[in-house]
C-alpha cells in the first residue's frame, strides 16, 4: 500500500485539501493518505522546506510526499517530481527540497528529477491557480500506482534551491536566527546540537535526520560537558540548558534541544512566542564559558 503525504498552506476551511485527496483516491484508491501540515504560513517556502525535511525521513521507502506551497502557481516555474534516496516528492520547483538535497549530498543518496510536462497524467482541465488539484495530486497518485518518474515527466538536473541561514561563529559562541515557531509557541533556532558539539570539541560531527540514537547521544554530550551556556532570544537571556521542560518551574523561560536537534527557547507550560513577542528572523545566540 503506497503512502502519500500532503504539506500545504491551504488551511482546512475551504475544502482544497479534501479535493486533492479525492483526486488521489480516484487514481490510486489503495493509497494511504497522511496529512503532515496544512497550516504552513501562506507562501512560506522556507517553513515548508523545514517541515518536510524533519518529517519525511520517518516514512517508509517509496512514500510519495506532495508539497504545495506555491506562490508562483500559474507562472513559468516548473512543476516537478523527484526521487531523493528511497522516497518521492511532488510539487513546484521552488526550493522546498533544499534541506533534503543537502542531506542527500552528505549521505551520498542518488537523486532524480523530472519536469511534470506530460498532460496525460494531469486532470483534463488545468486551473491557473490550483495546480495542487490538477497537476500535483494526479501525478503523485500515478507514482503511488507504480508509474515511474520517466513516464510522467522529462528529466532535468538543476532543481531550485533557496538560501537558508546558517549560524555564525562569534568570539564567545554562535549567532543564529529564529527559524520556526511551533504550535506551543516554542521558538526554534538554526543552531543545532552538532554546531554546539563542534564549538566544544573543535570536531565536526554530522548527524543524520532520523538517527535518534546519535542525536540523543550528542545532546547528552553537550549537557554533560560542564560548559556554562547563555541563550539570548527575543530580548531574553536564559542561563543554562535543560534536558526536559520539567526541570524548571512553570512560567520560567528555558533553553533546550528539541526533538530535531535544534536549539529552542521555551516557557514551561506556556508560550515563549506569546510571552516575549518572538518572531521568525530574530537573532538567536548562544554564549559558552568553559
Amino acid at each position: 500500500m503506497a503512502v502519500v503525504t500532503l504539506i500545504t498552506d491551504f488551511g482546512i476551511k475551504d475544502g482544497n485539501v479534501g479535493v486533492m485527496k479525492g483526486v488521489i483516491l480516484g487514481i490510486a484508491p489503495q493509497a494511504q493518505l497522511v496529512d503532515l501540515s496544512h497550516v504552513i504560513q501562506a507562501q512560506n517556502i522556507r517553513e515548508a522546506a523545514l517541515i518536510l525535511a524533519r518529517s519525511a525521513p520517518f516514512f517508509p521507502a517509496n512514500s510519495v510526499h506532495i508539497v504545495v506551497v506555491d506562490p508562483g502557481v500559474g507562472t513559468a516555474r516548473r512543476p516537478m517530481a523527484a526521487r531523493i534516496g528511497s522516497q518521492y516528492y511532488v510539487g513546484p520547483d521552488n526550493g522546498t527540497l533544499t534541506l533534503l538535497l543537502e542531506r542527500a549530498e552528505q549521505e551520498g543518496w542518488s537523486c532524480e528529477f523530472v519536469h511534470l510536462d506530460k498532460p496525460a497524467f494531469w486532470l483534463p482541465d488545468v486551473s491557473h491557480v490550483f495546480h495542487g488539484r490538477d497537476i500535483f495530486a494526479p501525478c503523485a497518485a500515478h507514482l503511488a500506482s507504480g508509474k515511474t518518474l520517466g513516464e510522467i515527466g522529462t528529466p532535468f538536473s538543476d532543481p531550485l534551491r533557496i538560501h537558508l541561514p546558517r549560524p555564525a561563529r562569534t568570539p564567545g559562541g554562535l549567532r543564529g536566527e529564529l527559524i520556526h515557531i511551533d504550535h506551543f509557541g516554542n521558538a526554534a533556532s538554526n543552531i543545532r546540537v552538532e554546531h554546539v558539539l563542534e564549538l566544544l570539541s573543535g570536531q565536526r560531527t554530522p548527524l543524520a535526520a532520523g538517527d535518534e540514537s546519535s542525536l540523543r547521544g550528542a545532546i547528552n554530550a553537550v549537557i554533560a560537558s560542564g560548559a556554562r551556556f547563555t541563550v539570548s532570544a527575543a530580548g531574553v537571556e536564559i542561563q543554562g540548558l535543560v534536558s526536559t521542560f520539567g526541570e524548571r518551574a512553570p512560567g520560567e523561560a528555558v533553553a533546550l534541544f528539541g526533538s530535531t536537534g535544534n536549539l529552542i527557547a521555551s516557557v514551561v507550560n506556556g508560550s515563549f512566542a506569546g510571552a516575549y513577542a518572538a518572531q521568525v528572523g530574530q537573532e538567536f545566540s548562544l554564549e559558552v564559558e568553559r
